[in-house]
């Protein structure tokens, strides 16, 4: 008998739902900054890039940081 009653006041208590707690006014802030400054860097963003300047075509030759080298080891720069 003394087991019935745990199982009922056990399942009672789990069929209780628990309700959200209270939003604070600084989480609130908080949310509202993480808003603002998203906003602020993806304007960022999009500034760099209409200021980004192309990139030039790609030209046929020597490609410059590759200019001077040759296959198989280096002379001493010094």
């Amino acid at each position: 008998m003394g087991d019935s009653r745990l199982n009922t006041s056990r399942n009672a208590k789990e069929g209780i739902i628990g309700r959200a707690g209270k939003t604070t006014i600084a989480k609130r802030d908080r949310e509202k900054a993480k808003q603002v400054q998203r906003r602020e860097k993806d304007a960022r963003r999009e500034q760099r890039k209409t200021e980004k300047p192309a990139r030039p075509s790609r030209t046929e030759g020597e490609d410059p940081d590759l200019a001077g080298l040759q296959w198989g080891p280096q002379e001493p720069l010094y």
